[in-house]
C-alpha cells in the first residue's frame, strides 16, 4: 500500500469501533473489555498502519512503525491486565504468535533466496530476452505475459512476479502507454489470482495453509488449496478476455538478444520446485511444520552452491543465449541471496503478527468475527471481506480473520481465501503486485486507470466465487 490508499483506509478504519457496538462476540479467546487500554491499542495500532501507508512520502520502512506498535501494544496489555483473571496470560499467547511468525518467515526466506538466486544466475533475465528476440505482437505479448503471471506466481510470489513480468512489458512496449496500462491490469490480475491456490505463491494462503485449520470436513491442506485453481482461473481469464479487444494491433520490432544465462540456472529453479515439494511433503504426510521442510530445502541450494563455487571458471567472453550459459565473473556466494531478501518486508510482516494478535487479545477481533459471521453469515461475509482487501492489502485483512478464528466448513475457508487473494485485484492498491507495478509504471499504469477495469475485475471475482460454490457444494 502506498499513499493513493490512505482515504479508504482511513475510512475503513473509522468504522472499526462502530462494529465493536453492533453485537457482543461469539468466539473469542479473550473476554472484550474496550477500555481505555483498548482503545490506546488501536489508536498505536492505526497510527503505526497510516505510517506505514505513507512510507514512499515519508522515507520511513513501514517494518519500524509497526514494530515499535508491536511492543508497546504487548507492554501496555502486560502491564494493565497483569494478574486479571478474566484475561488469558500475556506471555503464552504472544509466545504463540512469535512461533506463527518464524513458521512464516523462514518459509518466505527460503523462497525469496531461492528467488535472489535465480535472479544471480540470471534466468529472469534470460526469459526477458527471450521475449526480445520473438518479437510478438502486441496482443500476443498480453496474453504471454498473463499467462506467465499466472503460472509463475505458484511458486514464486506476488512480489517476485509482477517485478519480472512487469519489467519486460516496461521495456518492450515502454512507448506505448495504452498497452501497458492495460498488460499492467493483466498482470496484477492474474498474479493474484495464480497465487490463491498454493502456498508459495500468495502470503495469505500461506498463512491459512500453515495455520492447520481444521474443519468438520477435514483439514485445509494442500489438496484442498489445489481445488482453487479452476476459480481461480476464473477470475484471471475473463477480465482479460473483456480486456483483449482493446489491446492495439500490431507489431513489437525483432530484437537481438543479449548474453544473460548463466551456469546452473535451470538447476536452481529444479531445487526451488523440489524445495516447495519438500515443504508440502513433510506438512502432508509427515504432520511437521511446513517451514522445516523448507529448510531442508535451502540445503539443496546450499549444497549446490557450493559445487558451483568449487567448480567457478572465470569466463574468457561474454558470450550469447546460442553459445550456452556462462560462469559468473564472481563465485556463487549462497550467503549473498540471504542477505538481498526483502527483510523489511519481513520485520513489517513481524509487526503485523503481533499487532493483530494484541488487538485479537483485548477482544476487537471478536467483536468483529461477531458483527461479520454472526449477522451476515460465513459465505456473505467471506465476499465482502474479499472487497475490503481491495482497500486493506490481504496479508493484513488475512491476519485479521484467523485472530477471528470464526468457525467454518471447509468450503468456506477455501472460499475466504479465494476472495482475500482475488479481491485484491479489485483495486491497484489491493495487493503488492498492484502497488509495485505502479511504482514501476509511473503514469502509464495509475489507481485511476485500474479503475475503469474494476468492474471487469469484478465480474470474473464474483464467476469465480460461484465457481467454486459449484464445484465444492456439499462442502457447504
Amino acid at each position: 500500500m502506498r499513499f493513493n490508499a490512505v482515504p479508504i483506509t482511513l475510512a475503513v478504519i473509522s468504522l472499526l469501533p462502530l462494529a465493536v457496538h453492533a453485537s457482543t462476540p461469539v468466539h473469542s479467546t479473550a473476554t472484550p473489555t474496550f477500555d481505555w487500554p483498548s482503545w490506546l491499542a488501536l489508536i498505536i495500532f492505526c497510527g503505526a498502519m497510516l505510517l506505514a501507508i505513507l512510507e514512499e512520502k515519508t522515507d520511513l520502512h513501514k517494518s519500524k512503525p509497526l514494530l515499535l506498535a508491536a511492543g508497546l501494544i504487548w507492554a501496555l496489555i502486560a502491564w494493565h491486565y497483569q494478574g486479571n483473571p478474566q484475561m488469558p496470560d500475556a506471555e503464552s499467547v504472544v509466545r504463540n504468535h512469535l512461533l506463527q511468525f518464524a513458521e512464516l518467515m523462514l518459509f518466505l526466506l527460503v523462497v525469496m533466496t531461492y528467488i535472489n538466486a535465480m535472479n544471480e544466475r540470471r534466468l529472469f533475465l534470460a526469459l526477458h530476452h527471450w521475449m526480445v528476440f520473438k518479437g510478438f505482437s502486441y496482443r500476443q505479448l498480453f496474453w504471454l505475459s498473463g499467462a506467465i503471471s499466472f503460472f509463475a506466481s505458484p511458486f514464486l510470489d506476488n512480489l517476485s512476479t509482477p517485478l519480472l513480468v512487469g519489467t519486460a512489458i516496461l521495456t518492450l512496449a515502454r512507448e506505448h502507454n495504452r498497452f501497458v496500462g492495460l498488460a499492467c491490469i493483466n498482470i496484477v490480475v492474474a498474479t493474484n489470482a495464480g497465487g490463491v491456490f498454493t502456498p508459495s505463491g500468495d502470503l495469505s494462503t500461506l498463512m491459512v495453509w500453515q495455520h492447520r485449520i481444521l474443519t468438520p470436513q477435514g483439514m485445509l491442506d494442500f489438496p484442498n488449496l489445489l481445488s482453487l485453481a479452476l476459480p481461480a482461473l476464473l477470475a484471471w481469464l475473463v477480465p482479460t478476455l473483456l480486456m483483449h479487444p482493446f489491446v492495439p494491433r500490431g507489431r513489437l520490432p525483432q530484437q537481438h538478444p543479449e548474453p544473460c544465462l548463466r551456469r546452473g540456472a535451470f538447476i536452481v529453479l529444479l531445487l526451488l520446485l523440489a524445495t516447495i515439494a519438500t515443504g508440502i511433503t513433510f506438512a502432508h504426510y509427515l504432520d511437521l511444520p511446513a517451514a522445516i521442510g523448507m529448510m531442508t530445502g535451502l540445503a539443496y541450494l546450499q549444497f549446490y552452491g557450493y559445487y558451483l563455487k568449487r567448480t567457478h571458471q572465470l569466463p574468457e567472453h561474454n558470450g550469447d543465449l546460442q553459445s550456452g550459459p556462462i560462469d559468473s565473473p564472481d563465485p556463487f556466494d549462497f550467503f549473498h541471496g540471504v542477505a538481498r531478501s526483502q527483510w523489511d518486508s519481513l520485520l513489517f510482516l513481524a509487526g503485523l503478527v503481533l499487532c493483530i494478535g494484541g488487538l485479537a487479545h483485548l477482544g476487537w477481533l471478536a467483536s468483529a468475527e461477531s458483527l461479520l459471521y454472526g449477522n451476515f453469515g460465513p459465505t456473505t461475509a467471506n465476499i465482502m471481506i474479499g472487497l475490503y482487501s481491495a482497500a486493506i492489502e490481504n496479508i493484513t485483512t488475512m491476519l485479521g480473520v484467523l485472530a477471528m478464528e470464526p468457525q467454518m466448513s471447509l468450503g468456506q475457508w477455501q472460499l475466504i481465501t479465494l476472495t482475500t487473494g482475488t479481491g485484491g485485484s479489485l483495486l491497484a492498491i489491493g495487493s503488492v503486485a498492484g502497488v509495485v507495478l505502479m511504482a514501476q509504471a509511473g503514469e502509464r499504469y495509475t489507481f485511476f486507470s485500474h479503475l475503469k477495469w474494476t468492474p471487469a475485475i469484478a465480474l470474473g471475482y464474483f464467476i469465480a466465487i460461484a465457481a467454486h460454490v459449484w464445484l465444492n457444494a456439499a462442502l457447504f
